[in-house]
């Protein structure tokens, strides 16, 4: 009987060999997927921190851009407002022009030498090379004629 015995404790023996050399292999399994899943925890962080950092960045260069942006519409806005005045003159100084074009296409024709003062001092500057607007300006005029 105690041989009986021996044998049942050596199979009890053998398999619990056998377990244990199971359980070392899933460890080890464990062991490795551990440490590759610590590798890609720690690449994780160093790729949240780069992303973080670029945050910081865009931003720091956003509101840059945004203040810059903010300052172009500014002057653009200060621009719009003296060109709308400038327009509203050069309005009321062309609505003036076709008035008076319209009262001396009614008056008698001036002779050489007896034109309004305004009309002498234009003419004696002409003598100065004209720019393209005041050639077109006296063609202008000399059609209302």
């Amino acid at each position: 009987m105690e041989c009986f015995l021996d044998i049942v404790l050596i199979l009890l023996l053998t398999g619990t060999l056998f377990q244990a050399v199971r359980l070392e292999r899933a460890i080890g399994m464990l062991k490795r997927d551990r440490e590759a899943l610590q590798s890609v925890v720690d690449g994780l962080n160093a790729s949240m921190q780069a992303a973080e950092q670029g945050i910081g960045s865009l931003h720091t260069a956003t509101d840059g851009a945004g203040r810059l942006l903010t300052r172009h519409i500014e002057t653009a806005k200060a621009k719009q407002d003296d060109l709308t005045f400038l327009i509203e003159r050069a309005d009321a100084l062309a609505d003036r022009l076709e008035g008076l074009i319209r009262s001396d296409r009614s008056a008698p024709p001036v002779p050489i030498g007896q034109e309004p003062e305004v009309q002498r001092q234009f003419t004696a500057r002409s003598s100065h090379p004209r720019s393209q607007a005041e050639q077109d300006l006296m063609r202008a005029l000399n059609l209302a004629r």
